[in-house]
């Protein structure tokens, strides 16, 4: 009998798939189209962020820091978390800078779940949430929001809690349907939380990208949270540096040491001479910069879901964030992909599928499209014609 060989990729490997965000931007670059797929955030990083960062590299800062952020950057990110999130965060023992949003997540995950531990993830998700805690052992567990409004089931959240249950996800403003979620609804769910007692990660990262007059609100902040909530966010896409991957965390104290120790083994830390220049933002930018930044991005969606409905995909307009989940059932093919691929090919415009952000059970899965605004004026315009010209077209062939 031939014996196996141990060279072989993990039991894990298997089950994690390529992401279709990444995929239909190679698709797009293949035909040179317009990329509303993946949310690169295409406008400019501002100049004083971008001129302390060269300076930091000029001046020598090239070397590795403290692993849990420089001094001046979690000063400034605890000042940032107490004026506009209501946190009261110590910059020495609660805040954590990270590689990214995403790294600070996987910081968190290492550290507080075990295999087989269950964590809570609303519908439609981020599938880089779901797909870490698979990797690490844990097993998420799916709560379908339905459209368009994406309202919690307060009957399934509820009959989901088992004993296994060590966290709940909450991103707010989401990726990809741009639901805010209420006061209301964060206050279900923090009683939910105490009184099952388990942990609520909060990814914020788009907590300026808010419209139609809505407010950020941060679990942490609500009566009994502060201890069992790790809120995440980051500077990619507000300050337009998603290649610089930095983000952050604040934490109850106890928990921090932990996340710290994981994201050192794995990133050391943070880019230093990134994080001067974040820290430049953070200090100078203003309410007017916020205040822009929404008002600019909301007629970026306007002009998006305008052009959507022309070409027959009907949007649900998101209350926050910088994308829009549109049906496209009207295109042609079986599933999300093979619509993605055939308005890829009709139109020039990439889209994500829906089966990235859905259970291959839910309806949506095949018949959703997610599209990202965070685009410069020329590339939207120009995407926007080419989904306009799609008007009388025809349906599905």
């Amino acid at each position: 009998m031939e014996k196996q060989s141990k060279l072989r990729t993990s039991a894990i490997s298997a089950s994690i798939v390529p992401s279709e965000i990444r995929i239909m931007s190679v698709e797009c670059e293949r035909v040179k189209g317009i990329n509303l797929a993946q949310g690169v955030c295409d406008t400019p990083t501002p100049d004083l962020i971008r001129r302390a960062a060269e300076e930091a590299i000029a001046a020598g800062i090239n070397q590795y820091v403290r692993m849990d952020g420089i001094p001046p950057l979690r000063q400034a990110i605890a000042r940032k978390l107490l004026s506009y999130n209501g946190i009261d965060a110590d910059p020495e023992r609660e805040v954590l800078v990270t590689s990214g949003s995403t790294g600070a997540f996987y910081a968190a995950c290492t550290a507080l779940l075990d295999p087989g531990d269950e964590v809570i993830a609303f519908e439609p998700f981020y599938n880089y949430h779901t797909n870490l805690i698979a990797a690490l052992g844990a097993k998420p567990v799916i709560i379908a929001l339905p459209a368009p409004d994406w309202e919690i089931d307060r009957d399934a959240l509820t009959h989901a809690i088992t004993s296994r249950t060590k966290a709940i996800i909450v991103n707010s403003p989401a990726n990809p349907g741009g639901k805010v979620f209420t006061r209301d609804e964060l206050e279900f769910i923090a009683d939910l939380a105490q009184r099952h007692d388990f942990f609520v990660f909060t990814d914020e990262i788009y907590e300026y990208f808010l419209y139609d007059g809505r407010k950020h609100i941060s679990m942490a902040t609500l009566p009994g949270m502060s201890e069992r909530t790790i809120t995440i966010s980051g500077f990619s896409k507000t300050f337009s540096v998603t290649g610089w991957r930095l983000g952050y965390l604040a934490c109850a104290a106890r928990w921090k040491p932990a996340m710290a120790y994981f994201h050192d083994l794995t990133y050391i830390c943070a880019p230093s001479p990134l994080q001067v220049g974040v820290t430049a933002g953070l200090n100078e930018l203003g309410d007017v910069f916020y205040a822009e930044l929404a008002a600019d991005y909301a007629n970026k969606r306007d002009m998006l879901c305008d052009a959507l409905m022309k070409a027959g995909l009907k949007p649900s307009i998101p209350q926050g964030a910088y994308y829009v989940l549109a049906d496209a059932s009207s295109l042609p093919g079986r599933d999300s992909k093979q619509r993605a691929m055939a308005l890829l090919e009709r139109a020039g415009v990439a889209a994500v599928p829906g089966s990235a952000f859905f259970r291959p059970e839910t309806p949506s899965a095949n018949n959703m499209l997610r599209f990202c605004f965070a685009k410069t004026e020329a590339d939207l315009a120009e995407g926007c014609r080419r989904l306009s010209a799609l008007e009388g077209a025809g349906a599905a062939a």
